[in-house]
């Protein structure tokens, strides 16, 4: 697992952001994609013309329908082209889109009724919720570009999945202000021995950023006010706060932990690599990802389904970018939940 920010170095880039951070509605015709220099630049009727950030990118593409492929190579080679193509969607897209943004960059391009729930909202539930915990340490935090990452686990709840292999229960809190997923409260099994994570599926809480549309008779490029913001989100920050003090379930937790131990008796059968190469390609990991998992797995020496998901977990360490150390971990507990027909597939690998 990667540690990330102090807790004191996560409040204060949530505070700097805080700062910087404004949302404007546009019809999505009365957008324009300027070139300078060979960088691609929004402009905004009567506010400015902002750069454009990689998720706001991935998001304008998929606006105007245009193949990730292809709007990246004219992003790499054809700026001017890609420009054109943009525009010409643009003008066809009788939609409003909201236009979000941090200093002088477009972060996302989003529906006209996304809700928005800020980080710093989420941080003032989450960590009184959690501080107030016995035995609570906050073991990982940051926040990327996509997303918050908040995880913390409690020492006054463990058990073991081996003799002196201990693991703690604990939470994982994320929040995506850029569209990129829901707010989510779920649970995290945190082994002692190799200090890897693991993200159970079963959400304790899963919401959508999906809130009104912006009435008719608003101003369109209006920054929406705190004061709006928050009685709308009040209902659904009062449910992160009481999800986070609930998701700590006991037997729950021992329930994981007798399931992630069994999973020991689910051997490979065959030759190690190629249950690696199916295990791969389940989890969306790439050939150099795979061969790392597969160095990971002979060097512990487990070759079962427990090592396999170790093997996983593992690469959080050295996974160059938070959000895929994260997704490595979210990716071991898809695995410990695998239905017995798809690890037939990966232990008989030949």
């Amino acid at each position: 697992m990667r540690r990330g920010l102090s807790l004191v170095e996560l409040a204060t880039k949530i505070e700097t952001q805080k700062g910087l951070k404004a949302d404007y509605l546009a019809p999505a015709s009365s957008l324009r994609m300027n070139i300078d220099d060979g960088k691609p630049f929004i402009s905004v009727p009567d506010v400015r013309e902002f750069d454009v950030l990689p998720v706001a990118h991935d998001q304008l593409g998929e606006r105007t329908k245009i193949p990730a492929r292809y709007y990246n190579r004219m992003l790499a080679e054809t700026p001017e082209l890609l420009a054109t193509n943009v525009n010409r969607w643009l003008e066809a897209d009788d939609n409003r889109r909201m236009i979000r943004t941090i200093g002088g960059s477009m972060r996302a391009f989003l529906s006209d009724r996304y809700n928005r729930v800020e980080n710093e909202e989420i941080a003032e539930v989450a960590l009184p919720v959690l501080l107030e915990t016995p035995g609570i340490e906050v073991v990982a935090a940051e926040v990327t570009e996509r997303r918050l990452y908040l995880m913390a686990t409690a020492s006054k709840i463990q058990g073991e999945v081996g003799l002196n292999d201990v693991v703690q229960a604990g939470v994982c809190i994320t929040n995506s202000e850029v569209g990129l997923g829901q707010i989510g409260v779920r649970p995290l099994v945190y082994r002692l021995a190799c200090l890897n994570g693991m993200i159970i599926p079963d959400a304790k809480l899963s919401a959508r950023h999906v809130g009104r549309r912006i009435g008719l008779g608003e101003d369109l490029n209006a920054i929406f006010s705190d004061e709006t913001r928050r009685a709308d989100d009040h209902a659904l920050l009062l449910k992160v706060r009481d999800t986070i003090r609930h998701a700590l379930d006991e037997a729950a937790f021992a329930t994981t932990v007798e399931k992630f131990s069994a999973t020991k008796e689910a051997k490979i059968q065959n030759d190690p690599a190629k249950s690696v190469e199916v295990l791969a390609r389940k989890i969306g990991a790439t050939e150099a990802e795979g061969k790392s998992i597969l160095r990971s797995l002979i060097k512990d020496g487990n070759l079962s389904a427990f090592g396999l998901i170790n093997a996983v977990t593992y690469q959080a360490h050295d996974a160059e970018e938070f959000d895929r150390a994260v997704e490595f971990e979210q990716a071991a507990g898809q695995l410990l939940h695998l239905p017995k027909r798809e690890w037939k597939e990966i232990l008989e690998a030949a």
